[in-house]
């Protein structure tokens, strides 16, 4: 009966593996069929740029770095020649004169760009996030431009083809980040240097300090501003990636892009390659494990950080730069503003989760080692504002802003951006010279268009953004000057 028993099971469980298997098997053989059964892939997926800079090239000057980048400009324009005949959209960046065209505007946001200054007080160095462009932070250089030694880094990958994200490395931003800084250390000459980081961005400059400091370097910024850091993203990253080794070894080159939309932006991608979300997460994730490893005394060496955050980010942790950053920062000058979410009664009864119950303990504590100031709606489900304080400062400011009737949250794109902006904004266009974004949204039948309905209703502009630009001004302890950003 015992040997029965021991040979029944070992049947079960025989069968039980095979049967495991063969469910797994199907699921992959499925996952792999719906990635697959995409719309086909165009020549700005396909095709790779021979003079896009990574960190073996040997460029070890910033001025090398723009001259390859004037070469990958230019090869750009010889490859969009061979691509006309399969481009029939006038909404297609990549068709010339479309209304989406970069040569549209009358600057090329697409590239890096500085704007010298003899009487400069300071240098201000802005770096955007994964699949923007320097576009992402000209309303910073233009605010700044009469008081400082500007310069906006291209990332290497961008501006070009969403392809320059498919072998892209977190190493080749890291060494062009690099680059500029110590450019930007030698103009000055003693001058303080800012930094204001957008997503990925603001995790670059956060590893560029970590390294200088592991390696026995002082730390190059003086102060640091941060927009929707990439400090945390979800596990399911790592993942990811091997969607994209299995697709190289079927042959499948759809299984290299996370998504394959239009591209009608013309200064960011639309398309987003696998690689491209992996890179976030490894750079995170050894931003974390340097912070973890940097001795107490060492951690005042960092620049003090100034960080804005919306509660609901659908890219990247609001509770990660809590947790991953803030809480681990040794107490300072440390500043953390976090935008709420509109809370109208309308709003509140479709919001089945409150997201700030993920957070509210932290919130809570009475010994945050930072600043910290909620964005928040005055009580009575008003649309007017107020700045409530938590950490090492109290009270409750009421603010001379408000809630636009229909914006029910800000979003992860949405900060670097006013609603003036002629873009992302709330204008909506006098002409169809060009393309407007922000206050695009067509309405018809579902499934009918080609973009999704989740990017044309994504909140693009920052309504708070003069409050922003007032606690950067005073961050960097600068008399406040009117704005002069558009």
């Amino acid at each position: 009966m015992k040997t029965l028993l021991i040979s029944s099971g070992k049947q079960l469980t025989i069968a039980l593996f095979y049967a495991c298997f063969g469910i797994g098997l199907a699921l992959t053989v499925t996952g792999i069929w719906l990635l697959n059964d995409r719309v086909d892939l165009s020549p700005w997926h396909t095709h790779f740029l021979s003079h896009e800079f990574d960190r073996h090239k040997g460029v070890d000057d910033f001025n090398d770095y723009l001259k390859l980048e004037q070469q990958l400009f230019a090869e750009l324009d010889q490859e969009l020649g061979k691509f006309s005949p399969a481009i029939s959209s006038p909404i297609n960046r990549y068709h010339s004169g479309s209304i989406a065209d970069p040569k549209r505007w009358d600057f090329p946001w697409n590239q890096s760009f500085e704007w010298a200054n003899a009487d400069a007080q300071f240098g201000l160095l802005l770096l955007h996030g994964l699949s923007d462009s320097p576009y992402a932070m000209h309303q910073f250089a233009q605010q700044f431009k009469g008081r400082a030694h500007v310069l906006a880094l291209r990332l290497p990958g961008h501006g070009t083809l969403p392809s320059g994200l498919v072998r892209l490395e977190w190493q080749d931003l890291a060494a062009a980040v690099k680059l500029a800084s110590r450019h930007l250390t030698q103009v000055l000459n003693g001058k303080p240097l800012y930094v204001i980081g957008y997503s990925t961005g603001a995790s670059l400059a956060l590893n560029h300090e970590l390294e200088n400091l592991h390696q026995g370097r002082p730390a190059d910024y003086e102060k640091v501003v941060m927009l929707s850091p990439a400090i945390g993203l979800a596990p399911m990253a790592v993942g990811a990636q091997w969607q994209s080794q299995l697709g190289y070894i079927l042959g499948l080159e759809k299984l290299s892009w996370n998504t394959i939309s239009p591209e009608y932006d013309p200064f960011k991608y639309s398309s987003f390659a696998v690689n491209a979300g992996d890179v976030v997460y490894r750079l995170a994730q050894h931003n974390s494990q340097r912070l973890l490893a940097l001795p107490e005394e060492k951690k005042h060496l960092l620049p003090p950080i100034l960080a804005f955050q919306s509660l609901v980010d659908d890219s990247v942790s609001t509770k990660a730069v809590l947790e991953n950053l803030f809480l681990r920062l040794p107490k300072g000058y440390n500043e953390l503003v976090i935008y709420d979410i509109n809370r109208n009664q309308v709003n509140l009864s479709m919001t089945p989760v409150d997201p700030l119950a993920e957070i509210s303990r932290i919130l809570a504590r009475t010994n945050l080692a930072f600043r910290g100031t909620l964005i928040e709606n005055q009580v009575g489900f008003s649309h007017l504002v107020q700045a409530r304080e938590f950490g090492t400062h109290s009270g409750v400011e009421k603010l001379d802003f408000k809630w636009p009737v229909s914006v029910y949250s800000l979003s992860h794109v949405a900060l670097p951006f006013s609603a003036n902006d002629s873009l992302y904004g709330n204008q909506m266009p006098t002409s169809m010279d060009r393309i407007q974004i922000g206050a695009a949204a067509s309405r018809g039948e579902r499934g009918v268009i080609s973009i999704p309905a989740a990017d044309m209703l994504r909140q693009r502009w920052n309504p708070f953004f003069d409050y922003q630009m007032q606690r950067i001004e005073a961050f960097f302890n600068l008399d406040p000057e009117p704005t002069e950003y558009r």
